[in-house]
């Protein structure tokens, strides 16, 4: 299907909404219904159906659909976090005495649902370093239920190797998950690679202008289909049609901002790289990352997120940097119009920081629709400082 169609056409049936170009927004919680037969076969399958917004809704059937074909998926369901995707799928998928096999180092709440939420529930998690493949085949239990992978990660951008983790959890039974929001399902198709499930935060690019949190599952119709019918419409994360029709909106600029990031962390990576103040940046498509490979061969292109390390990475040399930029914002989060910064100390205490372990050391980036002479330009002036 043609990326400009499912962008600008997919779904929208214009005819049905006064011809409008832009989707209206069906801000109703209720629909009605002419006679009690059609009122009972909506209640009976309510994934198909248009009954109370918690669950389906005219402006989010749009956006689910174009989501769902450009992962080259069956179907889409839309939550109001890109947590609250992966947390309701693993409610969902899996059951007391159920073991996962995930990536290290995940997104924080990620790494919170496994070790904190899940465990209440007798449910057990092996963390392994996805680089090394064996790390799987050594880590599969009789009772492992789903392999749930991250790639790139968001810190250190580490690549799995997806195609080999699915052909193998494939032989065993297992479910496989990803979280796909570093690349969008423009610059990496997980579906396409043997990958059940996709998650992304569309708060990032799909979004694209840091005003909506929202979050994507994609897989085939029976799983996405099996977590609404019971953990979705139980715990309610529904996204709201205002909120849906923001990504509509989004979605109709992704591939122009995405490329514009990616070219342009291109410049500012290379700069950096050179610097006399920097030690090393992590950027998976970098002649020099240990990856890049493997990045190359399963990405089609790289987002706008990258870290680096100072010479100098003490603490309060950290600091002082993150503090003297004047242009690129410390925040968290990445895919907007605007550059960000936020450092791996952000999280840190001061005394129990390790100037031997690059984790504590890492500095992340993201670069936003900014001229990359600008933002090199405010770098500039502030590792003058360190």
């Amino acid at each position: 299907m043609d990326l400009s169609f499912i962008l600008n056409e997919l779904g929208e049936d214009r005819e049905n909404y006064f011809n409008a170009v832009s989707p209206p927004i069906v801000q109703s919680s209720n629909f009605a219904f002419k006679t009690i037969t059609d009122l009972r076969l909506a209640m009976a399958d309510e994934f198909g159906a248009n009954l109370y917004s918690r669950g389906q809704n005219p402006t989010l059937t749009i956006l689910r659909k174009k989501l769902a074909a450009l992962d080259g998926a069956e179907d889409a369901l839309l939550f109001n976090s890109g947590i609250g995707a992966i947390s309701v799928s693993m409610l969902a998928l899996l059951k007391a005495g159920d073991h996962v096999i995930a990536v290290k180092d995940p997104y924080s709440w990620t790494e919170k649902l496994f070790n904190d939420f899940l465990s209440k529930f007798n449910i057990t998690t092996t963390f392994i370093d996805g680089a090394d493949f064996s790390n799987f085949e050594n880590a599969v239990l009789p009772q492992t239920r789903i392999i749930y992978l991250e790639s790139p990660n968001t810190f250190t951008y580490q690549v799995q190797d997806i195609k080999k983790v699915a052909a193998f959890a494939k032989s065993r039974g297992i479910i496989t998950m990803i979280d796909n929001s570093y690349c969008t399902p423009l610059f990496q198709k997980p579906i396409k690679m043997g990958i059940d499930l996709v998650a992304q935060s569309a708060t990032k690019y799909i979004g694209g202008h840091s005003d909506i949190t929202a979050g994507v599952l994609t897989g085939s119709r029976a799983m996405i289909k099996k977590i609404f019918d019971h953990e979705f419409m139980n715990l309610g994360p529904a996204l709201s049609p205002h909120s849906a029709w923001l990504l509509l909106r989004g979605l109709r600029t992704l591939p122009l901002r995405l490329h514009r990031s990616f070219e342009s962390t291109k410049i500012v990576t290379a700069w950096l790289s050179s610097h006399k103040a920097v030690q090393r940046v992590l950027w998976p498509f970098s002649a020099d990352f240990d990856q890049t490979e493997l990045a190359h061969e399963q990405m089609q292109g790289c987002g706008g997120l990258f870290s680096f390390i100072l010479k100098d990475s003490s603490f309060a040399k950290i600091e002082t940097f993150c503090n003297q930029l004047q242009h690129i914002l410390i925040a968290v989060s990445w895919g907007g119009h605007e550059s960000l910064v936020v450092p791996a100390i952000a999280s840190i205490a001061e005394q129990d920081y390790s100037v031997v372990d690059d984790h504590h050391q890492l500095i992340r980036m993201y670069i936003g629709l900014e001229e990359p002479q600008y933002l090199i330009d405010d770098l500039t002036q502030a590792l003058a400082k360190v």
